[in-house]
């Protein structure tokens, strides 16, 4: 029988938005669960441990990941503020052409390659950096996690991050002084002023899913959806009933009433009707609700009062 998972926000940040009351007298009838780590390690099971976001993007992008260890060094715009420089435009925000791209990273090549990392850009919104494989890279937190905040938090500490912020310091001098990104200005769009390092790691020798088809507007999941041999497929704009294992990438919704009226109350009655065998809700703060259609003789369990902790 189908089944239907649904990938969400925090619960706060939904933050006092009601629950309808046909979807909170399900969700108080439903079994509940909660889980520890990262959301995303919930629908891949990857070997080794982790997410090598930019070796599985780039085998997706150039189909030559398995040569080293790669690292993402995307375009990123930056302002300046008071208390360091804020990370406000990343990757795909920028809109980059091609032919922009080429031009703000031909006089990068020599800086990372003497510093032996080759940079390129097989799209114009994802840039790489290549490494040995056997190279120790320091975490990087992903452009997600920093919009909004100071770049420099970031930034890994220790000799291995000073070395990382030398880096980044001189690429930044780079690209303040190219004329692209006069041209970007005079033209109204942002510039692209910084790099955002992330995603570090190897091609995984493993990637398995338990969802036949995964619905996501992130490249980085789409891209790991197909290396686990899913369909990927963006996210549409409402709920439809089809078959098997299907998970819907939600997280970047924040009104709850548009995800309950386009997603969960559909799913919820196709449920009750027998078109789908389980609904899940999956958050990412680890709270969980699965949802069957015999739960509704749970007479004895009331209302879900609101979705906070």
């Amino acid at each position: 029988m189908p089944s239907a998972t649904f990938l969400l926000p925090t619960r706060e940040r939904f933050g006092a938005q009601r629950l309808d009351a046909e979807l909170a007298k399900a969700l108080g009838r439903a079994d509940r669960n909660s889980a520890d780590g990262d959301q995303r390690a919930r629908i891949f099971d990857i070997l080794p441990r982790g997410w090598p976001a930019a070796a599985v993007t780039r085998q997706r992008d150039a189909g030559d990941a398995s040569i080293g260890a790669w690292l993402r060094a995307d375009p990123a715009y930056v302002r300046p503020d008071i208390n360091g420089a804020c990370l406000l435009a990343c990757g795909d925000a920028l809109a980059l052409t091609r032919e922009e791209a080429a031009d703000l990273l031909r006089p990068l090549r020599p800086l990372f390659g003497d510093a032996g990392m080759p940079i390129d850009a097989p799209t114009p919104s994802r840039w790489y950096l290549r490494l040995p494989r056997e190279a120790r890279l320091p975490k990087f937190n992903g452009p997600d996690e920093a919009l909004g905040s100071d770049l420099f938090e970031h930034l890994p500490d220790g000799p291995e991050g000073r070395r990382w912020r030398a880096l980044l310091s001189e690429a930044q001098v780079v690209l303040h002084n190219h004329p692209a990104n006069a041209q970007r200005i005079a033209a109204g769009k942002p510039p692209v002023n910084s790099l955002w390092f992330w995603g570090a790691g190897t091609l995984p020798d493993h990637v398995v899913s338990a969802h036949t088809a995964i619905f996501s507007d992130d490249d980085t999941v789409q891209a790991f959806a197909a290396s686990a041999g899913a369909s990927s497929l963006p996210v549409p704009a409402r709920w439809g009933t089809a078959g098997g294992e299907r998970l819907f990438d939600l997280r970047h919704i924040r009104d709850l009433a548009l995800v309950q009226s386009h997603w969960l109350l559909p799913a919820l009655r196709d449920l009750r009707a027998g078109a789908v065998n389980t609904m899940t809700l999956d958050f990412a703060d680890g709270a969980g609700f699965a949802l069957r259609s015999g739960q509704r003789w749970r007479f004895w369990r009331g209302p879900l009062r609101s979705l906070a902790a």
